[in-house]
């Protein structure tokens, strides 16, 4: 009885397998057997936390840190996340490129000036976060201290990631980019294109459901709250959008409140304006002008009752 259950079951298995492999011959395009080897994301989430580790020095390590030996420990990153870098952008190269003429030497050249370039622009990414660190602080009363923001502000992670994947993306690195920002939007609930341009004092305020498109420009001394999309009016022309200035650009000193949507390429949010919660823009907005919703009619009616 046992034998013809295990030849029942080891038969079911079989057919399972034929129809998935049937499956991947007519169904290739989301499959990668035969391919080249693919970016590691657990390799690539190592190089974000070594890198916040360089980024805010002394408050991720296991251990105190101390200026004594500061120099030994900030190179020993540097030359992991180099290493880790240069393989998986040999990786990305590789499996997104569709010319044959390239082989693997010219992907590891490539790799390693595209890697110095990054690496040295991790003094740049650490001035914009102090900037963001102190807007955070000054626009939030509920904040007592940059230890609180630096450990536990979901916002700032989001734009940390933010800021490291955009130096990245301007180098036309593939693939890593977007595994990065979504890997602090699985974590956060904050989703910033890796192509997004955001200027300095950039503060957001709780964070869950904030999308930032990929083709956003924004200012310096911005802050957004919960729900806001910065998005683009339609998304029916699909491919034939790519590279087209699709989403909005909020200029410096803009306010933008929870639960807003701002649509459009051509869209401009004013410096100095500030969007109320739930506005829904398609249009420009000259500077200092305030945007609201007028309050909608409320009704009230006792439970058990219609209206």
């Amino acid at each position: 009885m046992k034998k013809k259950m295990s030849d029942e079951n080891e038969s079911r298995i079989s057919g399972l397998v034929e129809g998935i492999l049937d499956s991947y011959s007519r169904h290739g395009a989301i499959g990668k057997v035969d391919s080249v080897r693919q970016p590691g994301k657990d390799v690539i989430v190592g190089i974000l936390e070594n890198l916040q580790k360089i980024i805010f020095p002394g408050y991720f390590e296991a251990k105190n840190l101390k200026s004594a030996y500061i120099k030994y420990y900030v190179g020993e990153l540097i030359e992991n996340i180099q290493y880790n870098l240069e393989k998986q952008l040999v990786f990305a190269f590789m499996c997104t490129c569709d010319c044959e003429s390239d082989g693997k030497e010219d992907f590891e050249t490539k790799a390693a000036e595209v890697t110095a370039e990054f690496l040295g622009s991790i003094v740049k990414i650490r001035e914009y976060l102090d900037t963001d660190v102190q807007a955070t602080f000054d626009g939030d009363p509920a904040a007592y201290s940059f230890d609180e923001i630096i450990y536990s502000y979901p916002g700032l992670y989001a734009i940390m990631v933010s800021r490291i994947a955009h130096e990245l993306y301007r180098l036309d690195v593939p693939l890593i980019p977007r595994i990065m920002t979504e890997h602090a939007h699985s974590l956060t609930g904050i989703d910033i294109n890796p192509g997004a341009e955001i200027g300095k004092y950039f503060c957001i305020d709780h964070g869950t459901g904030i999308v930032i498109g990929e083709t956003t420009v924004i200012g310096e001394h911005v802050k957004i709250y919960q729900g806001v999309t910065l998005g683009g009016v339609s998304t029916s022309g699909g491919q034939l959008l790519k590279g087209v200035k699709r989403h909005p650009t909020i200029q410096d000193y803009v306010t933008i409140y929870s639960g807003a949507s701002i649509l459009g390429g051509d869209t401009v949010i004013g410096e100095g304006s500030v969007i109320g919660g739930n506005v829904f823009l398609t249009h420009s907005v000259d500077a200092n002008t305030r945007v609201t919703v007028k309050n909608q009619e409320l009704q009230f009616t006792e439970r058990g009752k219609k209206a």
